[in-house]
This record gives structure tokens, C-alpha cells and sequence, in this order.
């Protein structure tokens, strides 16, 4: 593992804010995330700090603090000092997932009285970039763990800037200046939205339409932005172009070199740069219980 790279965010302020502990940046070695250790979430943090986690989570695209213990006003906190939180996505009864908490989702195959209390159940979630579908998507997401199954429920990220700078020439190429449709009608786990309609033809689905390489806002970077796989369509092509095509391009994006999974401890947080990555989770035992709350931080609509 790559040595910690620590940041100096001890500097007292004017008011007498007591400094922070030191800031330690721990790559993972597979070329996308770091383990930030030192923080307590749970406290203010200086804007020093908080600075050197921003400048890491912009480098490293994921960040993964182990070990916090967080309300969840705690981890309300923490999210805002990101930018804009969006609101969660209403669940299947039409209310916020938790009373009083409308920023909060819950990811969760727990039931309650017959009732799911969150989203996307135990199955695989296919690789994906949280609402692509949207005009407007975010540009982080933050995920805390409350409970976990024994094993399973990983979470993999991939390195969209990578996956771009290392296209074969013909396929970088063939993709300049071209966009594709999302599909709206399907959830990352496969499931049909509530108030759509299944479709057979891609090029039939809902959804917005963004350029396959985005240019990041603020490292000026560019990435592949493929949304996730199913009902995805190149405009302009016919079906089996567009088909060809995005197979091309998922096979080259998935490929090992670009990942790195998320193996769950209670307490870790993780968060990650919508803008340049995508991720998806593993499947887990049904008869277990796992809950993970998320957040997501509100951005514009990617441009090329």
C-alpha cells in the first residue's frame, strides 16, 4: 500500500478553534480511493481540514473514513459542507424514507411489519452513475453503514478518467462528440420504476441524453459518462450501432485494472465523485440484515 501522505490542517484560527488532529491520506494502490484517517465526523471541522479531505476526495475520486460514529445529523453535516444536498427519492408509500430527514435514503433490505424501510433489497446493483437519468446529476454521494450482513454487499468503483484516457484510438474515436440516452424506466438493480413502463427498444426508453465523455468541472478531466448498461442508445445510430458500440465501450470501462471494492466495516463512511466514477454493489445473504444511509450532493448538468 502506498504510504500515507499527511496535510497539514492544524492551524488554530482566529476565534480559538482548537486544531485538528493531522490528516492522513492512505491510497488503496489500485489507482482510485484513499482512506482519510484522523477526522471525527462527528466534530466541526476547521476549514483546514476540512480543505485536505476536499483536495483528496478531488484526486482520489473515493474516500473511505473508517471507524466514525455518526447521527444522522452528523452525517447531514458533514454532506453540506460539499455543496447543495438533493432531496432523497420518495420510496414506494410516497413519504421520506425517514420522518423529518427528507435528504436521507436508506439502502436497506430490512423489513418492518411486512414493509421494506429501504431501497434496492439484497441483490447485485449493476455498475452505474447515480442519476444519470436526470438532466441534472449529482456530484457526490456519501454512504455510512448502520448495520451489515456477515459477508457480501461490497461496493466497486471504477475510474471513469481512466477508463477514457486508456480507449484504444478507433473507439476514442468513434465516441467523439456523440451522447447517449439513460434510461429512467429501471432502477440500478433492475427494477421498474414506479409510474413506468417496460420497453423492449432501447431507443423507446425515457430518459436524459448527456455526452459520453464528460469534461469534469473542476479538474477540467475528461471521463466516460455511461450511465449503466441497460436500455443505454447512442443517438444517432441504428439499434445494433449503438448496441455494438456501448458493448465495446462497458467491456474496455469494467475492466479490473480501473476498480476497487469497498469492503464494509460498521462505521465506515464512504464517498465518492459522481462525476468521474461508477460503482455497484454485490449481492448478499437475503436472510440478512444490512442498512446504509446515503446523501447525495446536488450539481448541474454534465457537459462535454
Amino acid at each position: 500500500m502506498t504510504p500515507p501522505a499527511t496535510l497539514d490542517a492544524t492551524a488554530p484560527t482566529a476565534a480559538g478553534f482548537i486544531p485538528d488532529a493531522p490528516v492522513q491520506v492512505v491510497p488503496t494502490g489500485k489507482g482510485i480511493g484513499a482512506d482519510i484517517v484522523g477526522p471525527d465526523l462527528s466534530c466541526a471541522l476547521s476549514d483546514a481540514t476540512f480543505a485536505a479531505i476536499r483536495d483528496a476526495w478531488l484526486e482520489h475520486k473515493v474516500l473511505r473514513f473508517r471507524g466514525q460514529d455518526l447521527a444522522k445529523d452528523d452525517l447531514l453535516a458533514f454532506s453540506r459542507r460539499f455543496g447543495t444536498l438533493d432531496k432523497a427519492p420518495i420510496n414506494i408509500r410516497g413519504k421520506n424514507w425517514i420522518e423529518g430527514y427528507p435528504e436521507l435514503a436508506v439502502m436497506s433490505n430490512i423489513k418492518v411489519a411486512g414493509e421494506v424501510i429501504g431501497s434496492l433489497g439484497y441483490g447485485e446493483a449493476v455498475w452505474h452513475t447515480d442519476m444519470s437519468y436526470q438532466e441534472i446529476t449529482p456530484s457526490a454521494a456519501l454512504l455510512y453503514s448502520v448495520e451489515l450482513p456477515a459477508r457480501g454487499g461490497e461496493t466497486g468503483f471504477i475510474d471513469m478518467y481512466a477508463a477514457y484516457e486508456t480507449l484504444p484510438a478507433d473507439l476514442k474515436a468513434a465516441i467523439e462528440g456523440r451522447q447517449i440516452k439513460h434510461d429512467a424506466s429501471h432502477n440500478s438493480a433492475g427494477e421498474l420504476r414506479k409510474g413506468f413502463q417496460k420497453v423492449t427498444d432501447p431507443r423507446e426508453a425515457p430518459g436524459a441524453i448527456h455526452p459520453i465523455v464528460i469534461r469534469h468541472p473542476e479538474t477540467g478531466r475528461r471521463a466516460l459518462f455511461l450511465g449503466r448498461r441497460p436500455n443505454g442508445y447512442v443517438m444517432g445510430l441504428s439499434l445494433d450501432e449503438s448496441e455494438a458500440l456501448l458493448d465495446r465501450l462497458w467491456a474496455h470501462a469494467v475492466q479490473v485494472p480501473y476498480c476497487w471494492f469497498q469492503e464494509w466495516q460498521l462505521g465506515d463512511l464512504v464517498m465518492w465523485d459522481n462525476r468521474c466514477t461508477m460503482h455497484k454493489r454485490n449481492a448478499f445473504d437475503a436472510n440478512e440484515r444490512r442498512l446504509l444511509l446515503r446523501t447525495t450532493i446536488k450539481a448541474e448538468r454534465p457537459s462535454a
